[in-house]
């Protein structure tokens, strides 16, 4: 891992990404009953996205509603102390959580951001779209050249 910082002192990371599929925005405690109906309807699935090569998430077993409030939080922390930016995948239509997207440090060289994403097994259709999408967002809205997109 680099010991730069992940994003330079004066960058205000993006906010939002909205497409005709789906829209992102910060993942927080708000979602936190969304998101663990999202992500527990769809352990399988996910756990064959590319992305997700340790096969140690999700949990097979699921989460509590408050262990899945604290991920939440920490992750609402690293946005907010910029060490890492996690957005859930909201339908525009109707902001129920389809999915979500994290742009971390990279764990190898070469690379200067990991990016993963998931769907719900029932939005599969969506998983290329997205990390097609996050790409170019962070082609054009962020300040990375190298991202580290695990397979995809």
């Amino acid at each position: 891992m680099s010991t730069h910082p992940f994003v330079p002192d004066g960058f205000e990371p993006p906010t939002s990404l909205v497409t005709a599929d789906f829209r992102l925005e910060p993942l927080g405690p708000s979602h936190n009953d969304a998101d663990l109906a999202a992500w527990t309807s769809s352990i399988e699935h996910i756990r064959a996205t590319p992305g997700y090569p340790d096969g140690d998430w999700p949990p097979i077993g699921g989460m509590t509603l408050d262990a899945n409030h604290a991920d939440l939080v920490r992750h609402a922390a690293d946005f907010e102390a910029r060490t890492g930016f996690t957005f859930t995948v909201l339908d525009p239509t109707d902001a129920d959580v389809i999915g979500c997207g994290y742009q971390y440090p990279p764990e190898s060289e070469g690379h200067d951001v990991s990016v993963q994403s998931w769907v719900r097994a029932d939005r599969a259709a969506l998983d290329a779209p997205l990390a097609d999408a996050v790409e170019s967002w962070i082609a054009t809205d962020w300040p990375w050249q190298r991202p580290d997109r695990h397979g995809r």
